[in-house]
């Protein structure tokens, strides 16, 4: 998986990017905020995709940013419609962001689709409008449904630097070697300090994804 297959950007850790290619949902001149979800996705034979990512989330919008080789693209090419899911199970994210997993789910309320069963809060969206220009589409889909399982705070420091870590596990290709091991030492320091259980698996997986593949890449500048 990747971040923008799977297109992370920096965690609900509240990023605020200008809209960018003029389409039917986002005036050029608006900023929103970037959210990190799983986006949850049906293929063919119903075959649930889940896929982290960085969303620009408004009050009744969703702009979808995946890269445009990528089974999330196909999904929603072919169906329409996605489930956005926000969890504070950061174990989900990391393991979403270095492998495939397949991850309990139950029914959409409104859409056929698929939400995570360990969701904080979710929305069930449709397409609106498609740019496809590569090498990541630009999505904009409306809100047709929105739940709620259970309250979500917000992150802790140690959850942010998880997907950090995750958004990291996902560029290997273009990170510097050197680079990697100075960013996961400060993040291990962060969740050492501010984490639980849960965080520092997390965090485990991701070290030794990251450790075995640092510098797989060109390595000599960063993005």
């Amino acid at each position: 998986a990747r971040f923008g297959d799977q297109g992370v950007d920096a965690s609900l850790r509240c990023t605020r990017r200008a809209g960018v290619r003029t389409g039917t949902v986002t005036p050029p001149d608006r900023q929103r905020m970037i959210v990190e979800t799983i986006v949850t996705s049906v293929g063919p034979g119903g075959v649930v995709n889940f896929a982290p990512m960085g969303v620009e989330w408004d009050e009744q919008t969703v702009v979808l940013k995946p890269f445009v080789e990528t089974t999330t693209f196909r999904n929603l090419l072919a169906t329409r419609t996605a489930v956005v899911n926000i969890t504070d199970d950061v174990r989900l994210i990391a393991q979403a962001a270095i492998a495939d997993p397949i991850f309990p789910t139950v029914a959409a309320a409104i859409i056929d689709g698929r939400v995570l069963a360990d969701v904080c809060t979710w929305r069930e969206v449709r397409v609106t409008h498609v740019d496809s220009t590569p090498p990541r589409a630009r999505i904009e889909t409306e809100t047709v449904y929105s739940g709620t399982k259970r309250a979500f705070i917000g992150y802790c420091r140690a959850q942010h630097a998880v997907i950090e870590a995750a958004i990291y596990a996902t560029r290997l290709h273009f990170l510097d070697a050197a680079f990697l091991t100075r960013e996961l030492a400060r993040l291990q320091v962060i969740v050492n300090k501010t984490g639980g259980e849960r965080e520092l698996d997390a965090m485990a997986s991701l070290a030794t994804f990251i450790t075995r593949g640092a510098g797989s890449g060109p390595g000599d500048s960063l993005p």
